[in-house]
């Protein structure tokens, strides 16, 4: 049976996340070992200022490769400025079509307070919205 359409039903509560001084190849090491896409890069208050992908972190790689100069903080590499943040009652189908209009794959919760909550990902909205049409199937991976 279908939850809901709301955010709250199908975030990440504990998403993996990073903070803008920490070295890259740590955040790479995060990426890689819980099998992500990308995560968001919060401040000390867990209010997003940026996230880094899968592809910010190729680039730094051969950039740093490039210049043999490989290495760096997070925020030398993150995509910054307006980060898209979505709340916890937002509609699944409109952060669905949103993140297609604008090709993000992850959008960080956060509450009234501008405080990180959680984070919803192309996965998860996949998933959610498949199940709007088929049950869930127990040998697709819980995320």
């Amino acid at each position: 049976m279908f939850k809901s359409t709301n955010v709250s039903d199908h975030m990440i509560t504990k998403p993996v996340l990073v903070n803008p001084e920490m070295d890259i190849f740590e955040a790479i090491h995060l990426i890689l070992v819980n099998k992500i896409s990308g995560v968001t890069v919060v401040d000390e208050r867990k209010r997003p200022v940026g996230v880094l992908s899968e592809l910010d972190c190729l680039k730094a790689i051969l950039t740093g490769t490039y210049y043999q100069m490989v290495g760096g903080r997070v925020s030398d590499f993150m995509s910054s400025g307006e980060i898209d943040t979505i709340s916890p009652n937002d509609d699944i189908l409109l952060v669905a079509q949103s993140m297609l209009d604008h090709k993000r794959r992850r959008r960080p919760v956060v509450n009234s307070d501008g405080i990180l909550v959680g984070q919803v990902t192309c996965r998860q909205l996949l998933k959610a919205l498949k199940e709007m049409d088929m049950p869930a199937d127990p040998t697709e991976r819980h995320v």
